[in-house]
């Protein structure tokens, strides 16, 4: 118990007998003296946990350390660095980009009956620009060993449609599908560290497919009735070397289910000109290539 000065004591026992002391109550109130002998008491225990509070707040406010604030001084360059890297990488991806509009606005032309050989001709002379662009794209990665995937996002859409027009434009000139190998050589990705991603090539594949059932209805509009048996040949055994996939639910395996509804369509358009008698007798055409029957 804490010590109490005589002075103190007087003090307080001088205002108790003049509370506690009066006519009407001459015997003194024993709660009212507890509170006073208390106070001393009170005060200091309500110092001491203000006293705690206080050095607790002060604490806690203190900067963080130093092995902490090193930590995150590294978070942050390496943030500044990742998005300077992204700029790069989205400025040439938009160039890229504006090269696929291109040539997608050359191969619409031949839904029109246009002349294929000039229109390839055109297409292909984009190519080598692409090939520029995906050249500069492994250079920007190369001081960063291991993280293609880490920024293959920024560019993963703009590789698949590339990869459908390369197919549609290889498919015109010989009737076969470009293999991932022929993909990777002619936009320069033959490099371990910055290829053709398998799963790009796939959907840029399945891509390629929803032009043809446009492609079979104007080539019979024009007159060439063995057009949709060779699409429904090379449609029929592209969708029989998908299956041999197993495919998630994923993206991929919805592009995939699409190709379906694109042989569908080419199996309508085939059996309507058969039953009308428009197939010409015999294979007089032969497996020479799209570009050689028109």
């Amino acid at each position: 118990m804490q010590y109490i000065k005589p002075a103190t004591f007087r003090n307080a026992f001088f205002t108790f007998s003049r509370s506690s002391f009066n006519l009407l109550n001459p015997n003194p109130s024993s709660s009212s003296f507890f509170i006073l002998l208390s106070l001393p008491i009170l005060k200091s225990q309500t110092f001491h946990r203000s006293h705690t509070l206080s050095s607790s707040m002060s604490d806690s406010a203190q900067p963080p350390s130093h092995s902490l604030e090193k930590q995150f001084e590294a978070f942050r360059t390496e943030l500044e660095e990742s998005g300077t890297l992204r700029e790069r990488i989205r400025s040439v991806v938009s160039e890229i980009e504006a090269t696929n509009r291109l040539i997608y606005a050359t191969l619409l032309l031949v839904h029109h009956s246009r002349s294929i050989a000039e229109l390839l001709a055109k297409a292909k002379s984009n190519i080598d620009v692409l090939k520029e662009k995906y050249k500069q794209l492994a250079e920007t990665l190369g001081g960063c060993s291991g993280q293609y995937y880490r920024y293959h996002g920024d560019w993963r859409s703009e590789t698949q449609s590339v990869v459908s027009l390369l197919t549609f434009m290889h498919w015109l000139e010989t009737g076969n599908l470009l293999e991932h190998k022929e993909a990777e050589e002619k936009l320069g990705l033959n490099n371990s560290e910055f290829g053709l991603d398998v799963e790009d090539y796939l959907v840029g594949v399945c891509f390629m497919s929803n032009e043809l059932p446009r492609y079979v209805v104007n080539q019979v509009t024009a007159g060439d009735y063995d057009c949709p048996r060779k699409v429904l040949k090379f449609l029929t055994d592209l969708h029989a070397a998908f299956r041999l996939l197993n495919l998630r639910n994923d993206f991929l395996r919805k592009k995939f289910d699409g190709m379906k509804y694109d042989l569908r369509k080419v199996e309508e358009v085939y059996y309507d000109v058969k039953i009308r008698g428009l197939t010409p007798n015999g294979d007089s055409v032969g497996d020479k290539g799209v570009e050689g029957q028109t």
